[in-house]
């Protein structure tokens, strides 16, 4: 298989996400570099180590630190960034990975209450919270790239893949969440708006679900999953439970991005499987495809060849 691009740099290439990033770009014959702020190989939740993850050059370095991973932006074709926290209190990671339903809506519940400094420093020193995590270390990389002469050849622009999120987590989850994805994507094209030799891509998954890894949201996924092809299957003139919340929250929430349309997001738009994010990441870190600005979960399935594809369960889909 000829690689669509020939080395990527995974900017938390070890998390859920990332991880499953590196994985599938491997499958497509492109090198991958990976940095992290503890630099550790990617394990699966039960301490496992797949057998793709010798290929990944695993390296340490902090986002917010241009000059600890600089030196590698020369040497490849694209970046893909997939740091990012749902909750200012990042444990809830590990909650949901060991399968902790008590732990996590612990950590949910902390989440509801304001951390205070979110860019309070975490126990190995790497500064935490949304602004750091979600917005700040984006555009730090980003900057560095864009500033970084590359050493290898290019097919086309560069792109540079930042993963945003749905707005379906309000009101139980900060709005901070959403508005500094929204605020780094804006930024980063912003930043790429006039430099023909780089272009943007802002991947927007919904729940993101996993049913080994995250065993956890297999159910919720199921329920997102049924209520969304309800929704979408239902007449246009049937008083659907999305329609009345979009109704109430212009009525009475005229500001665009209320709660209410959070909630109507989630029951209307499908959850992905971490490796459909990751294949439909490839996909547009392929030059040929041209791809640029957002991607949602309509497009990512587009992107994946969805319709030629049988619809696999939300419960038993590939692992």
């Amino acid at each position: 298989m000829q690689p669509v691009l020939q080395s990527i740099l995974v900017v938390g290439g070890n998390g859920f996400i990332g991880s499953a990033v590196c994985k599938a770009a491997l499958a497509r014959g492109i090198k991958v570099t990976s940095i992290s702020s503890s630099g550790r190989p990617y394990r699966t939740p039960k301490g496992h180590t797949p057998a793709w993850v010798s290929e990944v050059k695993w390296q340490k370095a902090n986002a917010l630190q241009p000059e600890t991973y600089a030196d590698i932006l020369p040497g490849v074709n694209g970046v893909v960034h997939t740091l990012g926290t749902l909750l200012e209190n990042g444990q809830y990671k590990k909650a949901m990975a060991d399968g902790d339903i008590g732990a996590l809506i612990s950590n949910f519940l902390s989440g509801l209450v304001d951390s205070g400094n979110p860019l309070e420093k975490g126990g190995d020193g790497t500064q935490e919270g949304y602004e750091a995590l979600n917005r700040d270390s984006a555009l730090r990389v980003c900057e560095t790239f864009l500033s970084t002469p590359p050493s290898v050849q290019s097919v086309g622009p560069r792109p540079f893949v930042y993963v945003s999120a749905e707005d379906i987590f309000r009101p139980f989850i900060s709005a901070k969440y959403i508005d500094t994805k929204r605020e780094a994507e804006q930024h980063i094209e912003n930043m790429i708006f006039d430099k023909l030799d780089y272009r943007g891509v802002y991947i927007r998954p919904s729940l993101v679900y996993h049913p080994h890894h995250r065993p956890i949201t297999s159910p919720v996924a199921a329920l997102l999953d049924l209520s969304a092809s309800l929704h979408s299957n239902a007449p246009s003139n049937i008083p659907t439970p999305s329609r009345i919340l979009r109704s109430l929250s212009s009525a009475f929430s005229p500001a665009e991005g209320s709660s209410l349309d959070s909630i109507a997001n989630a029951l209307t738009i499908p959850p992905i499987h971490v490796e459909h994010v990751a294949e439909a990441i490839c996909a547009a870190l392929d030059p040929a495809r041209e791809v640029r600005g957002v991607v949602d979960v309509r497009r990512m399935r587009e992107l994946i060849g969805w319709s030629e594809r049988s619809r696999p369960s939300t419960t038993h889909a590939q692992s």
